[in-house]
């Protein structure tokens, strides 16, 4: 047997010699060998602790042998870890009573007095055990979360301009290395995107890529949905959870509208970000991560830091490369590259002939500002490609973008800007209200229009008392 193969021991038996035999025989195979007299402390040091083996005395009480008190206290422990791996010891052991230990959860049962290589077997196959339940467990979560991201896939990002050449090379040079990332652009320029391409282009390809959208993320759920709770933990924890970032453990963690972040969350993040581990609520145990950070914002963070409204020294930690993407009205080269592909995916969705652009299509398009980006332009080729009945898309088809130098039709434009210079807040606080008169109060849709998450959308409807 290898040397400390086993992991962390806990001995529980109220004889001291059982203890300090074990710990000699022990502390050379195992991590750490933890010794227990009053099993009332067993609550304690499996919720706190993490043990990969339990050696469990059946008898506590003088004169009694039984073994009720050692069925008991299996069940307490099975409570606060299902998948525990817990040994019976006894000196009063029979075929029936190991039958019944074995039932009630325990994972082998062994007599007093032992033979040190027939314990030592025992455990090597239940720490065996152990590593195997606790891999199966990881990838259950896992795989509920590569089910929730397969599901959120993408677009793809393309490019021949030279902002996009410029981007690409240095994509190049960061995806090999494990720096952390801060990808900084407008709303709809493809964040996410590149995040997915310097995840796929890194050493950790063949990992999870796990997206966080800290913007729609409320106060009260944020510790459990990214560093997972206990079961009982509160009301609505019914199972045990991995949060998000132990999710990612091994692969790329994209933590996207980090600038939405309030001083209090930024600082529980900035805790795990230096750490390098996660506390599930409920639970004292901190969980070793090993991840590959990429964060992202629209949200100008070096301002923030100077109004006090973003940690200096949480920029520092996620921005050891700053990529900024370009906007779409920047790189008007590019747009004829997305329409080909947008409209073969709609062609394919909407089971219909594939279609392309006119000449005067596409000079429109180009001519428009595209203040949604790339998110924009998909969204009107999908609408264009199902309202037009020609297989060559004219200017007509895009009836519904603005004219050339105009970002408001009159249709949409409920609230007019009055000619005065406005502040940024009163700018804002209009497109939120156009947006919602727009969609009668549809927040998702409401919400998209502006290139926001929904919890982003309530803050501002909160802020500006709308």
């Amino acid at each position: 047997m290898e040397e400390k193969s086993l992991g962390r021991i806990l001995v529980i038996d109220d004889n001291e010699d059982i203890l300090f035999s074990s710990k000699m025989l022990l502390r050379k195979f195992a991590t750490e060998v933890v010794m227990e007299k009053n099993p009332k402390k067993i609550p304690f040091l499996v919720s706190n602790q993490e043990f990969d083996i339990i050696l469990l005395d059946m008898n506590f009480s003088h004169d009694i042998t039984s073994g009720q008190e050692g069925y008991y206290w299996l069940k307490e422990i099975l409570k606060y870890d299902p998948s525990a791996v817990v040994i019976m010891i006894t000196a009063f052991g029979d075929v029936e009573m190991a039958v019944r230990a074995l039932k009630e959860g325990a994972t082998d049962f062994v007599l007093k007095p032992w033979q040190n290589e027939k314990l030592l077997a025992t455990l090597t196959a239940a720490s065996k055990l152990r590593h195997s339940l606790k891999e199966v467990n990881q990838l259950k979560e896992v795989n509920k979360t590569l089910v929730a991201e397969l599901s959120t896939a993408a677009p793809i990002i393309t490019g021949q301009s030279a902002a996009m050449r410029q981007l690409f090379t240095l994509i190049d040079k960061v995806a090999k290395t494990d720096a952390d990332i801060l990808l900084l652009g407008e709303n709809g320029t493809g964040k996410e995107v590149i995040a997915r391409t310097i995840h796929e282009r890194s050493s950790r390809a063949d990992k999870i890529f796990v997206t966080v959208d800290m913007g729609a993320i409320t106060e009260s759920l944020f510790e459990s949905e990214l560093f997972g709770h206990k079961k009982g933990a509160f009301t609505d924890a019914k199972d045990d959870r991995v949060g998000r970032i132990e999710a990612a453990n091994g692969g790329t963690l994209f933590l996207d509208e980090i600038g939405n972040l309030s001083p209090s969350l930024q600082a529980k993040l900035l805790t795990v970000l230096q750490r390098r581990e996660v506390i599930r609520v409920g639970t004292n145990k901190p969980i070793p991560v090993n991840v590959r950070l990429i964060c992202a914002t629209n949200m100008p963070l070096r301002e923030m830091v100077r109004r006090q409204e973003f940690r200096q020294d949480l920029l520092y930690r996620i921005n050891t490369v700053e990529l900024n993407l370009p906007p779409l009205r920047d790189r008007t080269d590019d747009l004829p590259l997305f329409a080909d592909h947008f409209l073969n995916t709609y062609a394919r969705k909407y089971r219909q002939p594939h279609k392309v652009l006119s000449q005067a299509a596409l000079q429109k398009l180009q001519r428009y500002s595209w203040p949604g980006n790339v998110r924009e332009l998909q969204h009107a080729l999908e609408r264009a490609s199902i309202l037009s009945d020609n297989r060559e898309l004219q200017p007509e088809d895009f009836f519904f973008l603005p004219e050339e130098g105009h970002h408001n039709t009159p249709e949409t434009a409920v609230v007019e800007a009055p000619a005065e210079i406005q502040s940024l807040d009163d700018l804002e606080r209009e497109a939120v209200q156009r947006a919602m008169q727009k969609h009668d109060g549809n927040i998702s849709k409401a919400a998209k229009e502006l290139g926001l998450s929904r919890g982003a959308l309530y803050r501002r409807l909160e802020k500006y008392a709308l």
